[in-house]
């Protein structure tokens, strides 16, 4: 009798975990089956529909997307330019080969102050000066060793009167070490050089300085 009723409590205990387990699991089974696959199918890999894909994707569609392209460009502008009989526009702020500008009395802006020199971080520039008779201090050497330059900008930044600047030049290729070594002399020769642009570019520029 008593195994009768152990039985009996064993079952009512089954069947009531059983109605609080099976809800759940319905819908857990309900909400999976609303779920949708969009991943891309595996493609077929008969030996036909490799071949076609093949085909397809080496041939004809290939061709047709090259023919389309090069009548297309046929059209169009072309993008290069001539160059060097022709030469892309640059920005005034180009850093490009160094010079020393004067003032338009001939008379040159450097007042040896040694900015430059300091602020390089290549240390590349090498200054000496001198007073002058009337007080002022203007340098006997100038030199910038164009090798070690990493055209930063610094220089022209830090000098307080626009002497050093880096012009819009950027064809000063050399064929020896030494020609890349400036003086004070040629530095002076390219800021008569390029001087017009050199005050164009500065002109253009100073609003954002």
């Amino acid at each position: 009798m008593a195994t009768v009723k152990l039985f009996s409590a064993s079952k009512s205990a089954k069947s009531l975990v059983q109605q609080f387990v099976r809800p759940t699991a319905v819908t857990l089974i309900q909400a999976r089956s609303r779920w949708k696959d969009v991943s891309v199918p595996d493609p077929s890999m008969e030996w036909k529909d490799i071949t076609d894909r093949a085909a397809k994707s080496a041939f004809w569609t290939e061709l047709v997307k090259g023919f389309a392209l090069v009548f297309g460009m046929l059209f169009k502008e072309p993008a290069t330019i001539n160059y060097p009989f022709e030469k892309g526009p640059l920005s005034p702020r180009f850093r490009g080969e160094h010079a020393l500008r004067r003032y338009p009395s001939g008379e040159e802006r450097c007042i040896a102050c040694k900015l430059c020199e300091a602020i390089c971080p290549a240390q590349a520039i090498t200054i000496d000066a001198e007073t002058r008779a009337d007080g002022s201090r203007r340098t006997t050497r100038y030199d910038i060793d164009m090798t070690k330059c990493i055209y930063c900008g610094f220089c022209q930044e830090a000098c307080p009167v626009d002497a050093i600047v880096e012009g819009p030049n950027f064809e000063f290729s050399t064929e020896t070490r030494g020609e890349l070594l400036y003086n004070k002399e040629k530095l002076l020769s390219n800021g008569d050089k390029w001087e017009a642009e050199i005050a164009a570019n500065l002109q253009a520029d100073y609003l954002y300085r």
